[in-house]
């Protein structure tokens, strides 16, 4: 079983505001940020509000379970087109990539104008290099929004809860 990082609400609104900062300071504009659900819509949304962009939001599952992954697949798209757009696409984190690399095919295969990816997180072996991040970590991290999922997982594979950490 996976070492755990538990983030509280308060220390995912400093990370995401970090993220928003990080692509800020940067200077590139742009006219979109994708957010992929579930876990990039909270920080899609600072990152959006921050940078006072327009937003909209791709459905992908990629999990079944902690670290049991899938192929990646769309269930629900995006409303806003992307042709000829700039486009930044946020997530939580990147783990192997696999999301990732899926998003970046689907969203290039709509021609927007130039594509950046972003994420709080990404593993040391992720197949995929975001152009902004702000750690590389190797635990499972578990975000306040994913606790009650990820206790009932834990509690199915026999673990014990968070206070075992």
């Amino acid at each position: 079983m996976p070492n755990f990082r538990y983030i509280s609400w308060s220390e995912y609104g400093n990370l995401a505001e970090a993220l928003a900062e990080k692509i800020r300071a940067k200077g590139n504009r742009y006219d979109l940020v994708v957010g992929i659900a579930r876990g990039g819509i909270p920080v899609a949304m600072v990152v959006s509000d921050h940078l006072d962009v327009k937003i909209d939001f791709v459905n992908v599952k990629s999990y079944n379970d902690i670290g049991k992954r899938t192929a990646p697949r769309i269930l629900s798209t995006l409303v806003e087109g992307v042709e000829g757009k700039r486009v930044l696409l946020v997530d939580d984190l990147v783990d192997q990539g696999d999301t990732m690399m899926f998003m970046k095919k689907y969203l290039s295969d709509q021609k927007p104008k130039s594509l950046d990816t972003a994420v709080m997180f990404r593993k040391p072996w992720s197949k995929v290099e975001p152009e902004y991040y702000l750690e590389t970590v190797s635990e499972w991290i578990v975000f306040p929004f994913e606790l009650g999922e990820v206790g009932r997982q834990r509690a199915a594979m026999g673990a014990d809860s968070k206070a075992e950490e």
